[in-house]
């Protein structure tokens, strides 16, 4: 027991010593005036530079987006399949794991094609109003895509161990004995019990999008992860005020949904 214990403690230290020395290396770093005094003078200029909070709102307004696009179209089809043809699910399966095996790069690389194609063949149909609109840099539609079908893998995965602890079909047959409606059923039922994979599926999305920078950089639109990219090659500084203030920034958004989760679990439990 003791040795047990020993070995979790040095797996724990070298686990801090691995993470929190390069961290608080960054830190130092980055307020050091280099005469030995403290200085957050990287910080409050990041803080007001051009274009921050538009990419920080960017980021933030595409991550709940596609949390919202995702789960609307994957909980659906999961519980679909569950309820109704079971057959279809490792189709499914198959569907949603493709994205694993295409590189980013070369799925960016189509939608580029995809985006130069239609003008030449569609600018004279109402279609190419459509590419137009899909493309506005202060909501571009066609990242939103792309960062759904790069999380759906993950929300995939997430979703599905959700619905494999629990017994849907029972749920969803007792709740109809009761005289509930199949709306009912799935959203004062199922819903609730699937409550720690939604909130799974919605933490990996948001991590992923708000980290995601090659889709959005080949594409030429600016979200956080862009524009930290951009203003932090100006100082070097700066660069790694840049990156400890995004690893914040994310740790607080997924902490926030975190205690969100808990919160909803207790008051379902009361």
């Amino acid at each position: 027991m003791n040795r047990l214990r020993l070995g979790r403690g040095l797996v724990l230290l070298l686990c801090g010593v691995y993470f929190f020395v390069p961290l608080g290396a960054s830190l130092y770093f980055s307020i050091d005036d280099h005469h030995g005094n403290v200085a957050f003078n990287a910080y409050t200029s990041l803080l007001s530079a051009p274009g921050f909070l538009d990419a920080l709102y960017l980021s933030l307004e595409l991550a709940a987006a596609t949390v919202v696009l995702l789960l609307v179209l994957l909980v659906p089809a999961l519980l679909a399949a569950r309820l109704g043809a079971p057959k279809l699910r490792p189709v499914i399966e198959v569907v949603c794991s493709m994205p694993l095996v295409v590189p980013v790069v070369a799925l960016t690389t189509g939608i580029v094609g995809v985006l130069r194609w239609g003008p030449d063949y569609l600018a004279n149909t109402p279609i190419f109003q459509t590419f137009v609109a899909i493309q506005n840099p202060n909501f571009p539609v066609v990242l939103l895509i792309a960062y759904v079908l790069m999380a759906l893998p993950f929300a995939y995965r997430a979703l599905d161990g959700g619905l494999r602890s629990v017994d849907v079909v029972t749920l969803v047959e007792a709740a109809r004995s009761c005289g509930a409606s199949w709306p009912r059923a799935v959203f004062s039922v199922v819903l609730p019990n699937l409550r720690s994979a939604l909130l799974s599926a919605s933490v990996l999305t948001v991590a992923l999008v708000l980290g995601e920078f090659t889709t959005a950089s080949i594409l030429g639109f600016q979200p956080f992860s862009v524009w930290i990219n951009a203003y932090g090659k100006t100082d070097g500084q700066m660069s790694v005020a840049v990156s400890i203030l995004s690893l914040l920034i994310v740790w607080v958004v997924l902490l926030l949904l975190s205690v969100l989760g808990g919160r909803t679990r207790k008051a379902a439990r009361s």
